[in-house]
């Protein structure tokens, strides 16, 4: 499989942010941004970012300070500084695409409700007591926006997860919202969920990068 390189990219104005890569062998498809969980740049995120660069996908995820101190614009600049990354490397706006799980997937509805990606994608990390919130921020989406949650322990039942798919629909692009029942907010409880989740997230990405 694709390996990783883990390097601090330095802006014009002094600034850095680590950055953690992987590149595809054949041709190159166009740039993806895995925004992490709350527990940072785990093994399974590393997993991830190693299977998109399989895919054709130059796969980058920042490392962001997590916990309660994160605000939403740590987050935008966090991506705007990846996204600069990505630039530099050739990739065009309309191929670059977002992807986030568990925390990281509240996190890429946030960021693509206020940048503009040819994709986005958020798979699970929605508590029902975060649902009002999400509700705001799925009727503003300005990248097509794919949402997978599972409704197993604190996540999104069948009611919130049709809340959610009706106030996305009020969205100017294409968004679409999957409920998986019996799922946990990381699928690992659920194989076959979880395979269905990668696919629409391939999927998804291969109908709006081109």
């Amino acid at each position: 499989m694709t390996s990783t390189t883990t390097e601090d990219y330095q802006r014009t104005d002094g600034s850095t942010l680590r950055l953690t890569f992987a590149e595809p062998d054949g041709a190159l498809r166009g740039g993806l941004v895995v925004l992490h969980e709350g527990d940072g740049v785990t093994d399974g995120v590393l997993l991830l970012v190693k299977s998109l660069a399989g895919e054709g996908w130059l796969t980058v995820t920042p490392h962001i300070e997590s916990g309660e101190q994160l605000t939403q614009r740590d987050l935008l600049d966090a991506t705007d500084r990846t996204l600069d990354w990505l630039t530099e490397r050739g990739v065009d706006a309309d191929l670059r695409g977002v992807v986030g799980f568990d925390l990281g997937g509240t996190a890429a509805l946030v960021v693509a409700s206020h940048r503009k990606f040819g994709a986005a994608v958020s798979v699970g990390g929605q508590a029902v007591a975060e649902l009002p919130k999400l509700l705001e921020i799925a009727g503003r989406v300005t990248s097509p926006w794919l949402g997978m949650y599972g409704d197993a322990g604190d996540e999104a039942g069948e009611a919130e997860v049709e809340q959610l798919r009706q106030a996305a629909a009020s969205a100017k692009v294409a968004t679409n919202v999957v409920r998986y029942p019996g799922a946990n907010h990381r699928f690992d409880a659920d194989p076959s969920a979880a395979e269905d989740a990668w696919q629409r997230t391939l999927d998804w990405f291969d109908a709006h990068l081109r």
